[in-house]
């Protein structure tokens, strides 16, 4: 997945539980005050949250996402594994209920009411998100800061020129890149941590984001010089599984779609390393250890010299990436002015 951590829950794909919010102002010190119905405990009816600090949402939130391992999400939050232990902890001892279900020390999964408590924390931040954002004027604001969650590919290959037009328009808006596989740049995107996602079809499958095709793209495979398959003028799926392959990693929805390919026509090829950065595999095609199969948005024939592209179209299909939004988000100008750039007739715009 994207630095470790994953964009789903720890036992499947995204999902948007329907369950109140939290209500009430955030307070200055950082603390969520309200109450709300309460799925944790079977004897209450209402849950006071005034104790409860943003952090520790925050925390749980993060938990999820790198699929339970507090050594990544420690990273990811800038903090120590303890730390995190003790707010968890904390959590758990302010609701009344365990959250995580645990063996030995090691926490394996969410229970119930850790299911419950997720579902609140995720639309109390996004909540709160939200309020934040009404600082700024809507339609006519001229700076602030856009987030977006991309994949490496997008990141490096095609919003350079999109960003460049952008911040001619918009020299006061700050713009911050956020990498990740698809799924974990469609969960920044539900969560209130990016304005909006870009990716393969992966974000145009997600409920609660409403998504929108801007780039067409296929595979290529990269060879180094002098390799045997640079004498075959139309690769077929028997000639790539006849050498170790060097592909994205398993997250991309590109991946799938050639891993699926293989199978259907009864092929096991050896995936020798699959990564996230296409400018990785193509150091490691270089080296000699494989046929790298890669977007073909990657490849710039002076730039990747010696390596040569072989177009993979007609075997593994064109793919499409995509602009995604939360429905519901209530998108800025300048948002909405940087998806036309990206996209035009993008129906928010």
């Amino acid at each position: 997945m994207t630095n470790g951590c994953q964009g789903g829950g720890p036992t499947g794909p995204i999902a948007i539980r329907n369950a109140p919010i939290i209500a009430g102002p955030a307070r200055a010190a950082g603390r969520v005050s309200g109450l709300v119905p309460c799925p944790l405990r079977p004897s209450c009816t209402e849950l006071d949250v005034d104790t409860m600090n943003l952090q520790q949402l925050r925390y749980l939130r993060e938990i999820v996402r790198c699929d339970l391992n507090l050594t990544r999400a420690a990273e990811r939050l800038h903090t120590s594994q303890s730390g995190i232990s003790r707010r968890v902890l904390e959590l758990e001892d302010e609701l009344g209920v365990q959250v995580f279900v645990r063996r030995g020390r090691r926490i394996v999964g969410l229970t119930q009411a850790g299911e419950s408590a997720l579902s609140l924390a995720v639309q109390a931040l996004q909540s709160i998100e939200q309020m934040q954002n009404l600082a700024g004027p809507a339609d006519g604001d001229t700076e602030g800061v856009l987030t977006i969650a991309t994949t490496h590919t997008q990141a490096r290959y095609t919003l350079p020129t999109v960003i460049k037009r952008f911040r001619e328009q918009h020299p006061k808006v700050r713009i911050v890149l956020k990498q990740s596989d698809p799924v974990m740049a469609a969960r920044r995107t539900l969560d209130g941590e990016a304005d909006l996602a870009m990716a393969t079809e992966v974000v145009a499958s997600i409920d609660g984001l409403h998504a929108w095709p801007f780039l067409r793209w296929s595979h290529v495979a990269l060879l180094p010089p002098e390799h045997p398959l640079l004498a075959t003028d139309t690769l077929a799926l028997e000639d790539l599984a006849a050498f170790p392959l060097l592909t994205y990693d398993a997250a991309f929805a590109g991946r799938t779609s050639i891993d699926r390919v293989f199978a259907e026509h009864g092929l096991n090829p050896l995936v020798a390393m699959s990564a996230l950065d296409a400018d990785v595999i193509k150091a490691y095609v270089r080296l000699g250890l494989g046929v790298g199969l890669v977007s073909g948005l990657a490849f710039d024939e002076r730039q990747d010299a010696p390596l040569v592209a072989r177009d993979c179209e007609h075997l593994f299909g064109a793919k499409t990436s995509y602009v995604a939004t939360r429905i519901g988000a209530g998108l800025r100008g300048f948002v909405r002015e940087f998806i036309e750039l990206l996209a035009p007739g993008f129906p928010g715009s």
